[in-house]
């Protein structure tokens, strides 16, 4: 018994190091570009300019020369961040070979085998800026194997050109020294604790999915019948949950590996990435057919094949394989519920994912342990069946609100006003109320009718699904009761209505909109302290501070009369006009390009205030000084006041 339990330990130490050792695990980037560009312009005439992009020749690499259609797909494309020049097709000067092509219809390609250089011509209708941005996209052959880098995003200096006249301002502002002791230390993931029991109920969730609820019994059995003896079991089935845990932790690996090679502001992007937050939407649309029993997502059979026959190798190794074929086999029921989990706290970066996850996986794999130990419990389970097939339903239809939100998200960014806050409110009344009538079994959805016999829980989420159905119809109203407060921050924001003037809005403070140096001016014109806040379009934190503590009393006379107010919205994707798009060289080192007014604030916020996360506020004097420390989510509106205070008192002194 002894031994065993050592090569057990040992088997989990060594786990854990290599663990540790990927998390720790830090390398350049592996899709650094084969082919090193550089770019040169020369004026031709007033607003005409040439550009020359030249490459070395690379070993067994050959471009794909300009100007040919590859099945649908140009061989080259140039970007620009001025959508108001307009730009010739790219020739080149380099000798071109055409030769055969078994990989495209046209049975022939042209290729560049040597150093390349290619060119193009502009024509500017506007102003034409110092700095012109862009990115070049490229392909090329090695060997049989079509390839491309990533987009060559480029800088070149125009001859004339007007300089920019807003760059990213590196302030004075030093918010480890500032001139009260008020406000936050953390500038993130202060509540991971809250992550980890989310992912813990999440976990909880998914035991009463048909793909797992029936395994507890099954596999406890064989751990306490298999095993030498009962203590043998136990400890088989201990390590069968905790392998359990530490497979889902595992999955966070990479996030914690990609935050230290890429840009800080990549998890607040992940939740603002309009395209991201479509593809979430697509994702969740069919999780949600998927619980509605069309069709069953799972992971490749041939994975939990491999892992199947792992797990009868009798020994900790055997164990953990069949850990590992029940994370795989059972991935149609949890992966819905644990990618919604993630997907909504991407934007916290990797450690909130990581407690996500684990929270998920200790509530999956604790009680494969405690069963073992206390087999008897297994009488108190209740026995598998229909009930099961319809929390897939209900699953689902929750699956579709979440998509709601994902789509809300990029039209909330976008602005397209397909998804303003009435129409958003009213999607989610009609799946509540769908809810409800399927539960009650009115609505047949697959194989669950809703009609089994009504039992204490089954009234219990009818009565709860039809209180959050009449709670949300006044949310459709031009009304005061429209504020939904207990689901303050999903929804739309208020100003986002399909109302013109809606009655909310004859309240509370309007601040300067994305206009920092306005907004400084006027704070020294009336010697008030400059609130900054930094927020988001998608960020669900910053509306609840806005519908939630922004209008409470004292915090809405504080703000209103004390201070001036500006908001700073580090995803708004309007461009900024070409003369004011230009290149930032970060505090890292490395160069950033500057072409939203996003980009401008999210940038202003890492270097001067950070942070990446967003609600972030700040308090700073009209000559930029700090005032106080900077504050973050904040729901309890008296602590947030006693911050504005102590930035006021801080100001006078």
């Amino acid at each position: 018994m002894i031994p065993d339990m050592m090569r057990s330990l040992r088997f989990v130490f060594l786990l854990s190091f290599i663990t540790s050792g990927l998390l720790s695990y830090s390398q350049p980037d592996p899709s650094a570009p084969v082919f090193k560009w550089k770019v040169s312009s020369k004026k031709l005439a007033d607003k005409k300019y040439e550009l020359v992009f030249t490459a070395p020749a690379v070993a067994d690499c050959s471009l794909y020369a300009p100007g040919q259609d590859l099945d649908g797909v140009r061989s080259s494309e140039i970007n620009f961040s001025d959508s108001s020049l307009v730009a010739e097709s790219i020739s080149t000067t380099s000798p071109v070979q055409s030769v055969p092509s078994a990989i495209f219809t046209s049975g022939k390609v042209q290729l560049i085998k040597g150093a390349a250089e290619w060119k193009t011509v502009v024509v500017f209708k506007n102003t034409v800026p110092a700095l012109l941005l862009g990115n070049l996209v490229f392909f090329y052959n090695r060997g049989d194997a079509f390839m491309s880098d990533p987009p060559f995003a480029f800088s070149v200096p125009l001859e004339g050109g007007v300089a920019s006249g807003s760059k990213i301002k590196i302030t004075s502002i030093d918010i480890k020294k500032p001139a009260a002791d008020c406000g936050d230390d953390a500038t993130q993931n202060k509540s991971l604790a809250g992550i980890f029991l989310l992912g813990f109920l999440g976990g909880l969730i998914a035991l009463i999915t048909p793909c797992v609820f029936p395994m507890i019994p099954v596999t406890v059995t064989f751990f306490t019948k298999k095993s030498q003896d009962r203590k043998k079991g136990i400890v088989n089935a201990f390590f069968y949950g905790l392998f359990i845990f530490l497979i889902y932790v595992a999955i966070t690996i990479p996030f914690h590996i990609a935050s230290q090679t890429i840009s800080p502001e990549i998890f607040n992007n992940i939740s603002t990435n309009v395209w991201l937050n479509l593809v979430f939407f697509a994702v969740f649309i069919l999780f949600a057919l998927s619980f509605f029993g069309l069709f069953e997502i799972g992971l490749p059979a041939s994975l939990a094949n491999k892992a199947d026959s792992k797990s009868g190798l009798g020994n900790i190794f055997g164990i953990f394989f069949m850990a590992g074929t029940l994370a795989i086999v059972s991935f149609s029921c949890t992966g819905p519920i644990l990618g919604t989990l993630l997907a909504n706290v991407a934007n916290e970066g990797p450690w909130p994912l990581t407690a996500g996850a684990a929270g998920f996986g200790l509530a999956l794999g604790l009680p494969f342990a405690l069963f073992a130990m206390f087999p008897n419990w297994l009488h108190s389970l209740p026995r598998s069946g229909g009930w099961m097939t319809e929390v897939k339903v209900v699953l689902g239809f929750i699956e579709l609100a979440l998509a709601v939100k994902f789509l809300a998200n990029a039209d909330n960014v976008e602005q397209w006003g397909i998804l303003k806050r009435e129409v958003f409110i009213g999607a989610w009344v009609l799946i509540s109320a769908a809810i409800v009538l399927y539960l009650m079994g009115w609505l047949k959805i697959g194989h669950g009718s809703g009609a089994s016999k009504r039992s204490v829980i089954r009234v219990f989420f009818i009565l709860f699904f039809t209180a959050t159905t009449i709670y949300l119809v006044p949310g459709l109203t031009n009304t005061k009761w429209a504020n939904l407060r207990m689901l303050s921050g999903f929804p739309p924001p208020i100003s986002y209505s399909l109302y013109k003037h809606h009655v909310l809005l004859t309240r509370g403070i309007e601040p300067i909109h994305n206009d920092y140096e306005g907004a400084l001016a006027k704070a020294r014109a009336e010697n008030k302290p400059l609130l900054i806040d930094f927020t988001g379009w998608a960020c669900v934190n910053c509306r609840r501070m806005e519908e939630k503590v922004w209008t409470n009393r004292e915090v809405d006379s504080l703000m209103r009369n004390e201070f001036i107010v500006v908001s700073l919205y580090v995803d708004e994707r309007t461009k900024l006009p070409a003369v004011e798009q230009t290149v930032f060289k970060t505090g890292s080192g490395s160069d950033k390009q500057i072409i939203t007014v996003g980009d401008k604030w999210a940038t202003f916020q890492t270097e001067n205030f950070g942070a990446t996360s967003q609600p972030q506020y700040a308090i700073i004097s009209p000559d930029e000084k700090a005032l106080t420390k900077t504050k973050f989510y904040t729901p309890d509106p008296g602590e947030f006041a006693d911050w504005l205070v102590c930035g006021i008192k801080a100001m006078k002194k």
